[in-house]
């Protein structure tokens, strides 16, 4: 048989074919002719395989036009907003470009061209030629978009508005501005939508961007019509110079970039991307924040969901010194440390602590009474075994030690019932306890109380 040999000859005809059919489906997208356009793109895409760093910038830029083109004229207008969008980054981003093998690759952006492994890739800058193009397909669209998100944001139809939003927020990208303000908007309408997916996707674009929400809106007064009108800061500044404005002003929203930290996260957790949430809270969030107690919480919360206790018990002790009138923190900090017979001091002043903060915790006075009690049951199965044995005297010794126990315990159910008279818990060991220590008037005290809460719950 013989062996068949593909000459490297073939590559370069075979890249050539691909621009051929991409420039066939721009010229055809631009001329209005979609079918012929899909035909030629849909060619080319078998060609590429989706690896379009291989196309050089004009021809990937010619790529993303008929492709977008092609998706808004069918009426998929978010799908074709994005590919048009892609081309706006094709002016921004740097272009990396070398050799992998005997290929020709470029890539846009760092983070393509790190993910690549490529080494000694070369940062080039391109300028797209679409603008004039993209506008006349852009400017019909980008109002209609707008106006349907604010209206479908303003019927609580938070699923479309978000859609819309995002629309919009392509389509201007297309042209050239990166209006973030309006991504943000799609970001919250995702949210009250429920549709944590996209909301995800959103607001991590946000912060990827360092989107801040700060921005200045300058505005002045025509004297001839007495309006207020909105002006960019060039013009404004012009303007201060003519005797036909007057009242200039400026104005600064507020910074909400923490917010949109703390909503992510949230979300992740919602989610069920503990780990995801982890990471992004430990490597992003904390370090931008620091002193963050609503991010230090969700970091607790998600240690505590994802099921890491020693790293959900560190990070509680961190979370309490930067809030530490948190009394359910104190709390769940208590309960975790009681598991650890080392740690019970740090849980017995956990306890208190929560209960100096909420007097009235219920589970706090039981998991105090159970530390200070220690385990009952596996007291007394010893004491059996030693007295079976002949050993009174370790015996005695650990019913004393029981006793002495049982004497510190009190003072807290004590307080417990107090605090809340009508919880039986706290009423039965106390009942239990006093027998033990052979207070029969106590005991009978608590157990008539306790025979009264019994017959009041049935």
């Amino acid at each position: 048989m013989k062996r068949i040999f593909l000459s490297l000859a073939l590559v370069p005809a075979f890249l050539l074919a691909q621009k051929k059919e991409v420039s066939a489906a721009f010229k055809a997208a631009e001329s209005g002719d979609i079918a012929t356009a899909n035909t030629q793109l849909s060619a080319a895409e078998n060609a590429i395989g989706g690896k379009t760093y291989l196309l050089e910038p004009s021809v990937l830029e010619q790529y993303y036009f008929a492709k977008g083109v092609s998706l808004l004229k069918s009426g998929k207008t978010i799908e074709g907003a994005t590919y048009l969008a892609k081309i706006g980054d094709l002016g921004k981003s740097a272009i990396y470009t070398g050799k992998n093998g005997k290929e020709k690759v470029y890539y846009v952006g760092k983070a393509a061209a790190d993910a690549s492994g490529i080494s000694g890739l070369k940062e080039e800058r391109f300028n797209p030629t679409t603008g004039d193009k993209l506008a006349a397909v852009v400017n019909p669209l980008l109002q209609s978009a707008n106006n349907a998100a604010i209206d479908a944001y303003n019927a609580k139809n938070y699923s479309v508005a978000g859609d819309k939003f995002r629309e919009a927020y392509n389509l201007l990208k297309a042209g050239g501005q990166n209006n973030m303000q309006i991504l943000y908007n799609a970001g919250l309408s995702y949210t009250y939508a429920k549709n944590n997916a996209k909301a995800i996707e959103t607001y991590g674009e946000l912060i990827d961007m360092g989107y801040t929400g700060v921005e200045t809106t300058y505005t002045a007064r025509e004297k001839a019509t007495g309006n207020e009108v909105t002006l960019d800061k060039a013009t404004w500044d012009a303007l201060k110079k003519s005797a036909d404005y007057s009242d200039f002003k400026t104005e600064t929203s507020k910074n909400i970039e923490q917010d949109l930290y703390d909503m992510y996260a949230a979300l992740l957790i919602e989610d069920e991307k503990y780990d995801q949430a982890i990471t992004f809270i430990a490597d992003k969030g904390l370090k931008k924040f620091p002193n963050s107690l609503r991010l230090a919480e969700l970091q607790s919360h998600a240690y505590y969901k994802a099921g890491r206790t020693s790293e959900f018990v560190e990070s509680l002790r961190d979370y309490v010194k930067k809030n530490p009138n948190d009394a359910l923190s104190w709390y769940n900090l208590g309960v975790l440390q009681s598991k650890d017979p080392a740690l019970k001091s740090e849980a017995e002043n956990a306890f208190r602590k929560a209960l100096e903060l909420d007097p009235k915790m219920d589970n706090a006075y039981q998991n105090l009474s159970y530390l200070l009690m220690g385990d009952d049951e596996a007291t007394m199965a010893e004491y059996q075994t030693l007295r079976k044995a002949g050993k009174m005297d370790q015996a005695n010794k650990l019913l004393e030690g029981r006793r002495e126990r049982f004497k510190t315990a009190i003072p807290v159910l004590e307080k417990w019932h107090a605090a809340n008279p009508a919880n039986l818990d706290a009423v039965t060991l106390l009942k239990g306890m006093y027998q033990s220590l052979q207070n029969d008037v106590k005991a009978k005290e608590m157990k008539a109380k306790e025979d009264a809460l019994k017959a009041k719950a049935n």
